[in-house]
């Protein structure tokens, strides 16, 4: 059974995940950003997302979040008592703070934008986009169709790949032989977009009259309370900062 939360808009979910990203993104500081990350790991809870599937999907973030703040650590701006310095490397109270400010936030907007999207379908994103935030419809299904090919190109790789080595020529040099099997590629590439853009347009795509849309985008009180919830997860940790004086507001 589906998890009512997997049937909320996708433009919601969009919506919330930039009202957050939005709040944290005006200041560096790791009160802010731990409030909101502690905040939507227990929001996480009650979405219905498979451990297995969280912690895979989650990966590159939590792999990305230490090495980040690892960069800081060793080539922020040197602030109060210098602990070791090397050259341009560097640990300081300073780093040492921003490094682990910049850990979590990364963390604290990394993670929903990933969990957020777990259900989401390209066709009902697409929909909502067009339906509810009124965007060019050309554009919108001009980008569903490029996603939808992606598949397409990872297939199309591999059998060039396939294909080159009937030949007897893929056995050997094989980063060597990479440019020329991305031009073929790109040839394939342009070849298919030419033709998809044909049957499109022949379909009526590029009209200028109103077009009609198969599914219905709906935006309705579940909608609005996630991206209500992402709003306040995100003033939440301002006011929390605030309140702590931890607030640094990066344009001051």
């Amino acid at each position: 059974m589906r998890h009512p939360f997997s049937r909320v808009n996708p433009v919601a979910k969009l919506g919330a995940a930039l009202l957050l990203a939005a709040c944290l993104v005006l200041t560096i500081d790791w009160v802010s950003a731990g409030t909101a990350l502690l905040l939507e790991l227990a929001a996480f809870a009650f979405l219905g997302v498979p451990a297995r599937q969280f912690w895979l999907r989650t990966l590159p973030v939590w792999v990305a979040a230490p090495l980040t703040g690892i960069t800081i650590l060793l080539y922020g701006r040197p602030s109060g008592t210098v602990y070791w310095e090397f050259l341009a490397a560097h640990v300081s109270d300073g780093s040492i703070n921003l490094a682990i400010a910049t850990a979590l936030r990364v963390l604290a907007i990394g993670l929903p934008a990933v969990v957020l999207f777990m259900t989401v379908d390209a066709t009902d994103l697409a929909d909502g986009l067009a339906q509810v935030w009124r965007l060019p419809s050309r554009f919108v299904l001009g980008a569903l169709a490029a996603f939808r090919l992606v598949g397409l190109f990872l297939e199309d790789w591999r059998f060039l790949e396939l294909a080159r080595r009937a030949r007897g020529v893929g056995d050997t040099g094989r980063f060597r032989r990479i440019p020329g099997q991305v031009f073929a590629l790109l040839v394939l590439a342009i070849r298919r977009g030419s033709k998809l853009a044909i049957a499109m347009e022949a379909r009526g795509f590029g009209g200028s009259v109103p077009r009609t849309w198969a599914r219905e985008s709906r935006f309705g009180p579940g909608e609005w309370l996630t991206v209500i919830a992402g709003l306040m997860v995100g003033m939440t940790a301002i006011i929390v900062a605030v309140t702590t004086g931890q607030w640094n507001f990066i344009v001051g």
